[in-house]
Parts: structure tokens; sequence; C-alpha cells
């Protein structure tokens, strides 16, 4: 089937923390910087739709704890109804530039609107903080950690609970996260996802493996439920700090270059994909625009014919 892509520009940072004082990260620039580095022309578009960027805030809500939250949850809400409005046509195939990753949210429940779901995360982190994990649990913070957490239902009741919608937004079992690169650390931050039916392939596992295998157990995993539509979230951190500095979290090892494109084909290129989010790009850390146009040129190898 011809799929038709639908850019979607969500240039919202509401789910990061500043840095210091007086900061407010750049990740709601990275829709307009990508746009300018040739992102419309290399997916040879059929629509756009763009969403006002959100006002930041650098404190918790009083009520939830959860920095910007009452504002993450308005723009998701949004998005989902932008999402929604694309369900019903089957050859559409959005892709939501953020932004960082709390725009998960948003999209996975406007898609979930007409159905379940499943999910392959796509991140050098995991992002399951929540209350259960979490020593400073009094105090919920920033979002753009927990995204996988409050998308299989774990955390505060404002962002796991969604209009139209049955929580979670996906279950364990049909998500796979791949490329977390601290989950063998001592300290890793969130043990508690290795309890759960998660799949999990982290970073050195897709080493060793290869990439075809790393696909096809993440296609027997989607298969657990051969109708489910999958979403497709891919934080750009995933790839080497090397290669891709430009991030909120940047880190090492992470995912070879080329093998994310042949991920990423191989998964938009199936019948069920119904989208995907690109995150956490911040055009302040790339003065020079060199990652812009990296992360373009990936783009187009993913989506070219």
């Amino acid at each position: 089937m011809l799929r038709n892509i639908l850019l979607i520009r969500a240039p919202s940072n509401l789910g990061l923390r500043p840095l210091a004082p007086g900061h407010e990260p750049g990740t709601w620039r990275a829709p307009e910087v990508l746009t300018q580095a040739g992102l419309v022309e290399v997916l040879s578009l059929s629509h756009i739709i763009d969403l006002d960027r959100p006002a930041y805030a650098p404190l918790p809500d009083a009520g939830s704890g959860l920095l910007n939250g009452a504002a993450v949850k308005a723009f998701n809400v949004k998005l989902a109804d932008v999402i929604e409005a694309l369900n019903n046509d089957p050859s559409a195939l959005p892709v939501i530039v953020g932004g960082d990753c709390s725009i998960l949210l948003g999209a996975l429940a406007g898609r979930r609107r007409c159905g379940p779901l499943s999910l392959v995360h796509i991140d050098g982190h995991s992002d399951f903080r929540h209350p259960g994990n979490d020593d400073a649990a009094a105090v919920p913070g920033a979002v753009a950690g927990m995204d996988l957490a409050l998308a299989t239902g774990r955390g505060e009741r404002l962002l796991t609970e969604w209009p139209l919608v049955v929580a979670p937004l996906v279950p364990d079992e049909q998500v796979v996260q791949i490329g977390e690169r601290e989950s063998r650390d001592a300290d890793f931050p969130w043990p508690d996802i290795n309890d759960t039916a998660i799949t999990r392939i982290d970073v050195f596992t897709v080493h060793d493996l290869g990439l075809a295998e790393v696909i096809a157990r993440t296609l027997a995993a989607l298969g657990k439920q051969p109708d489910w539509p999958f979403w497709v979230h891919l934080d750009v951190e995933v790839l080497d700090q090397s290669v891709m500095p430009a991030v909120d979290s940047p880190g090492s090892p992470g995912i070879d270059e080329g093998d994310l494109v042949r991920l990423l084909r191989a998964l938009v290129n199936q019948r069920l994909c119904s989208g995907i989010t690109v995150t956490i790009y911040d055009p302040d850390l790339d003065p020079h625009r060199e990652h812009a146009a990296r992360l373009v040129a990936l783009l187009r190898c993913v989506f070219m014919p």
C-alpha cells in the first residue's frame, strides 16, 4: 500500500528540566530547524500540520508535581485530536517531529481512540521513571524521563488517563524497548523494568545479535497481537554521542547510524505501522546545524522509496 507521509510539527519542550536557572530547553525549535535543513523536501510530503508552541515554566505543578504537568496534558490532548482525525485513512503515515519525548503520549492517545496499539520505543534510555522506582517519588518532576512508564500506565493519573481511551495506552506485553545503554550499570535507575513483560533489547544486545536478529525479535514481539497496529518512537539520543551530541542526554555506546536506518525502514514499511515520533534533537546544541543536516539525511534514508 502506498503511504502518504504527513508531517506534524510539535514544538514542545515541556517535558525537560532547565539545565540551569533561567535556561529553557531548546528542543522546541527542532521542527523549525529541521525544516530549514530540508526535512519537507526529503520526505516528499502530502501535508503539514503545525501545533502552536506551548508556554514553558521551570516549576512543577502544584497538583501533580510534574514539571509543566497541566501544559503537557493540554498539548498532548491537542496532538491526540490531530492523530484521531487521521485514524480513518489507512494510507496516512504521520511523522511527528518534536520537541521532547513527552509528545509520545499524545500520539499514542490519539491512535488508541480507534483500538489497541503496540509500541516500539527506540531510545538510549528506556524512560521508565515512576513513583515505584524513584527515591524522589514525592516530587515526580520532568515527564521526559517517564514517557514509557506513563504509556504503560505507571505514574501520575494526569498523564496515564486520556479522553476516550481505556488505560494504559499500551500494555507491557506489546512494547519493545530498543537501545537502553545503562541497564547493565550497578546504579541503573529503573531495574523494575526487568520484571515486566516489556521486550527489552539493550544497545549491547543490538551489537551482539546484529540488526537482522533485532528486527526479527521486534517483529515477533509485535506479532503476538498480529492484528494490532504499532507506533514507532525514536529518541535520537539512541545514537552514540560521537554521532549525535545535540540531544538532552547524550551518551555512549549507541546504535550504529546505518543500523538505525535499517531498523526504522523495516518498521515503517510494515503495513501495521501507524506512525512515528522523532524527538529530543536540540538546535541550541548544534550552532552550525551539522547535526540537523545529519538527522534529515538519516530520515531521508528511512523514508526514501
